[in-house]
């Protein structure tokens, strides 16, 4: 070790103060860095094994394959597993208690599958031959047989066959479909049965992919490659050794090696995206964009941080290495004195910054995993995932920035000469010209406000430290609030948002038994209800000038479209209840007096729609239709029978909105609009064209939906009932994940940010102790100090603002074009982030100055102006 560095070691023990800002600052960097690279590891560790246990592990499927082909597969050197599965058929199942579930659906699945789908078995074991079954529990409990482990039982097994006597068609429906009912009677059968015996070896849960409005009870038998046949194809999932982006391309050559066609091919999606993989050039480019920029933010931000300390400790050290270069010491030597300094700093700061990021990650963990499990319903916990690349990513991502933090202030000192940095002349600007102040401020604000502002311009090295810190916690917090409106936005878009647990509907063209609504929207668990009628009959002619900008570029493809001028839209006119439409009304802000008068056939119109770009592989949020209020809808029925469409009657539009009622779920085509009114004027709109056609709806929000699925079952059998409880529980635990991740980081970027400010405004003022005793010692007093502080705080806040939202602004655009390569929405200025960051800054700012002045209150003037450093 040179002279240099001990010298420089043995600055950094005399002035432990200094030592130790520099070093807590360093760790605060990278324990971000840290922290972030940590929490999206984990939080998609935990996307990852949620969906394992909700929906089992798999990668890639191939359909109806062969014996062969399945060993092809299984044999194939990036295949890890092979999961075998297929549906054995239906059976009517003996003593059934619930006329909507008679069957027994029969599952097989191979020895690898019963360790990797989520099957709970209750007592027993699984099968082990394809003569024994396991049962669900639900079976026991739903049927007047005893069925116990040890028993044989046989079965009529065959497909489930649905007879359309209008069309005189046949289809095979499986498990997504509910039992078929048409006015009252079930209108499919079991057809192609054999007979199937069984020894029952164990007993399973309900499995979770067993829909609640599934015909069939789960019923389990095994299989394996020896027993498929080319009248019994079977589904071959496989589980990879490497999950990497050439998948895709990997799995579709095996297919044409095995002669399967493209429609046998499928990729689980959802598990791939969690692992980073996408076969959607314009998602995979969304993705890397966005980590790209988020990064970059987070980066600039560690800098910023690590360089305010490294720039203050120069300045402080300014002086030292004066001395040090009036005996001798080179530039390089002085600029290599800085640079150890910055490696000692890291030697200590790395380590114990990641060991606090991941140790903060925990603790963070263990409070979120108890809303998790508690409200959210996830079974996984999150963990702390530590991995070499994202150790050595913070290890890399930190040295990088300590290096970039410690350059500009190593170039600076080199430079220093040994008379300006002994003077201590570098920092103040004492020209004319350089403090020269507006005399409008002395007549506005007074002489303190005009000193504020001339030590602020005597120290402008300093001041613009400090507007560069607020500046990059601004464009922290903006843009990372950005980003979460981007990831919720994306969620809504990607996803059909369902806003209900059960729907109920009547067979064929029954109506609602009014006694059997009045028990059934009564019931102890129902928490909010929503009767609906729909009716999609009818079309509405939309002049040329007020179609969406999507159908407008179709029409100047193809002007034959149009007719008369008008393009028919489709729409779905919805009537609500007058209590349900009260309460829509107030949500979306409009007076409903309007619409309950059935004279003026008022109407709610819903302008704004989502749909799926397939070709171009992303989603689209577009204006449907462009009118305003008080505006006419021409309703025409479509006769298709006789080419024409024939006027029913008109719409007043009293409200446009983007908001859906109980019952209505997003999505739909470009040419297509959700009309809603009331009762007595949907009612007039069927008097009026006698061959429309209508359905009635009552939509149920429960806290036990199965428990009250089975209540509305009894009370009465004659309804349809669809359960959707699950994929709707799924859906929001999606959201509400996502939104525990974002504002997570929100929170870590918000508390980074703060110990930022504070800690560069309270080292700032530290170093100005001299300065404010010699103001005092001229007379200043205590209420002139304050104001003239108070004077620096706001113009550190507007300054800083002036820089900050602009640049906030430019780079939450970026995300936007980035999230453009897969989701398509209007851009927003998040006005509310912004007043919020307005107010937050002057709160932080006026508050790091009274801390760090009530420390600089307690000085005494001549012990503070003999003090040459601190």
């Amino acid at each position: 070790m040179n002279i240099m560095h001990k010298l420089t070691l043995r600055h950094l023990k005399e002035n432990k103060r200094r030592t130790l800002v520099t070093i807590i600052g360093t760790i605060i960097s990278v324990a971000m860095v840290t922290a972030v690279a940590t929490l999206a590891i984990s939080f998609l560790d935990l996307m990852q094994r949620q969906l394992i246990a909700d929906k089992g592990e798999w990668h890639v499927s191939y359909f109806h394959v062969s014996a062969e082909q399945a060993e092809t597969i299984e044999n194939d050197p990036s295949t890890e597993l092979l999961i075998l599965s297929g549906d054995r058929g239906y059976s009517y199942l003996e003593g059934a208690h619930n006329q909507y579930k008679p069957y027994i659906f029969i599952k097989e699945y191979n020895e690898n599958a019963f360790e990797k789908v989520p099957i709970s078995l209750r007592e027993g074991r699984f099968p082990e031959e394809p003569d024994e079954i396991v049962l669900s529990s639900e079976i026991l409990e739903n049927t007047d047989v005893a069925y116990r482990i040890g028993d044989t039982i046989s079965f009529e097994v065959g497909n489930r066959v649905l007879q359309n006597t209008e069309a005189h068609l046949e289809s095979f429906i499986d498990q997504q479909y509910s039992l078929e009912i048409l006015d009252g009677e079930v209108t499919e059968s079991i057809e192609n049965t054999k007979t199937e015996t069984y020894e029952i070896v164990g007993i399973i849960d309900r499995p979770n992919w067993e829909y609640s409005w599934s015909p069939g009870y789960t019923a389990v038998t095994y299989t394996d490659v020896s027993l498929i046949s080319d009248n019994h194809p079977t589904t071959a999932s496989v589980i990879l050794n490497d999950v990497q982006n050439s998948l895709f391309f990997h799995a579709e050559e095996l297919a044409k090696q095995i002669h399967l066609g493209s429609d046998n091919l499928s990729f689980n999606h959802e598990l791939l995206r969690y692992h980073g993989i996408t076969d959607n050039d314009n998602l995979q480019v969304t993705m890397y964009s966005l980590a790209a920029i988020i990064m970059t933010v987070i980066i600039v931000g560690s800098v910023a941080l690590i360089y305010n300390a490294f720039a203050i400790s120069v300045s402080e050290r300014a002086r030292h290495l004066g001395m040090l270069s009036s005996v001798g010491a080179t530039k390089s030597q002085k600029r290599n004195s800085v640079f150890f300094e910055g490696a000692m700093i890291g030697l200590v700061s790395i380590p114990l910054g990641i060991i606090s990021g991941l140790v903060g990650m925990g603790v963070t963990f263990w409070f979120i995993n108890r809303l998790l499990q508690g409200a959210l319903n996830v079974t996984e916990k999150l963990i702390v995932v530590v991995t070499p690349m994202s150790v050595l990513t913070a290890v890399l991502v930190s040295t990088l920035t300590i290096f970039i933090s410690t350059y500009l202030p190593a170039r600076k000192a080199s430079k220093i000469s040994a008379i300006d940095a002994i003077r201590q002349t570098t920092d103040v600007k004492l020209t004319g010209k350089a403090v020269k102040t507006s005399t409008l401020i002395r007549k506005l604000f007074g002489m303190e406000a005009e000193i504020g502002l001339k030590n602020i311009k005597r120290n402008k090295r300093k001041y613009k430290v400090t507007v560069f810190s607020l500046t990059v916690s601004i464009i922290l917090f903006l843009v990372v609030s950005f980003f979460t409106y981007s990831l919720e936005k994306s969620i809504e878009l990607s996803q059909q948002q369902i806003n209900y647990d059960i729907q109920l509907t009547t067979s064929g063209n029954m109506e609602f038994n009014e006694l059997s609504v009045e028990a059934i929207t009564s019931l102890e668990d129902v928490t909010s209800f929503s009767m609906m009628q729909e009716t999609y009959s009818f079309y509405a002619m939309v002049e040329e000038g007020d179609i969406s900008e999507r159908l407008k570029e179709i029409v100047e493809d193809d002007p034959s479209i149009l007719e008369d001028g008008h393009y028919p839209y489709f729409t779905e006119i919805h009537a609500l209840d007058d209590e349900s439409l009260k309460t829509y009304a107030q949500e979306i802000g409009m007076n409903v007096s309007p619409l309950l008068d059935e004279k003026t056939f008022s109407a709610i119109v819903v302008d704004r729609g989502v749909y799926e770009d397939v070709q171009a592989g992303r989603f689209v949020e577009f204006h449907s239709i462009h009118t305003s209020e008080g505006e006419q809808l021409d309703i025409y029925f479509d006769d298709w029978e006789n080419d024409k469409k024939d006027f029913v009657s008109t719409l007043t539009i009293e409200a446009l909105t983007d908001q859906l009622p109980m019952g209505v779920t997003t999505g739909g085509g470009i040419s297509e609009i959700k009309v809603f009114v009331s009762e007595a004027v949907f009612q007039n709109l069927i008097d009026l064209e006698g061959r429309a056609i209508s359905r009635d709806y009552i939509y149920l929000n429960s806290s036990d939906p199965l428990k009250t699925q089975e209540e509305i079952e009894d009370i009465d059998e004659n309804l349809y009932i669809y359960n959707v409880y699950q994929s709707r529980q799924q859906s929001e635990q999606l959201v509400l994940l996502m939104s525990v991740f974002i504002y997570g980081f929100i929170v870590l970027i918000t508390v980074i940010s703060i110990a930022n400010i504070f800690n560069t405004i309270s080292t700032s003022i530290s170093l100005r102790k001299r300065e404010f005793a010699m103001l005092k010692s001229v007379g200043m007093t205590p209420k002139s100090f304050n104001k003239m502080m108070n004077y620096e705080s706001i113009f550190y806040g507007i300054k800083s603002l002036l820089y900050g939202i602009p640049i906030s602004i430019g780079i939450m655009y970026l995300l936007y074009k980035a999230m453009m390569n897969t989701f398509e929405y209007r851009f927003e200025v998040p006005w509310m982030s912004i007043l919020v960051v307005v107010i937050a800054v002057f709160v932080i700012v006026g508050s790091a100055m009274l801390y760090s002045i009530s420390k600089v209150k307690k000085e005494n003037i001549i012990e503070a102006l003999k003090q040459e450093n601190i």
